[in-house]
């Protein structure tokens, strides 16, 4: 069943997703705490980053917090362009407010297998 984009149910097979993908093999310059708003005309969702998987909501360890529209948002997590990352950093649609050295890191390295298999699960259940 697919689901919209950063809905409750959608969250909810997600979490279902990365619970039964077991080692991700994560590079550790993805290996960040990452606070993420995407900004969307129905109201704005907070994320967390860790290790390259997101949860709903901030959380006072991050390193930095990002801002970027959903569309763009959708591109990195559900189509796993993370060139979109640095582009809309680049054209100014994406705001970084911490470290940005390993925010740019992390969108630079290339996820792991495993990683990408769970991107694609991700992208089947996305309405």
């Amino acid at each position: 069943m697919r689901h919209e984009f950063l809905s409750d149910p959608w969250f909810a097979s997600v979490d279902a997703l990365i619970a039964a993908a077991g080692d991700l093999q994560v590079p550790d310059a993805m290996k960040v705490d990452v606070n993420v708003t995407v900004t969307r005309p129905g109201g704005d969702v907070q994320l967390f980053m860790r290790d390259g998987l997101f949860t709903r909501g901030h959380q006072p360890s991050a390193i930095a917090t990002v801002t970027v529209p959903a569309e763009i948002a959708r591109k990195i997590f559900v189509s796993g362009d993370v060139a979109a990352g640095v582009q809309a950093f680049l054209a100014g649609e994406m705001k970084v407010e911490g470290d940005l050295a390993k925010v740019v890191a992390m969108q630079t390295i290339e996820p792991s297998a495993p990683q990408k298999a769970l991107t694609v699960k991700i992208a089947e259940i996305t309405a």
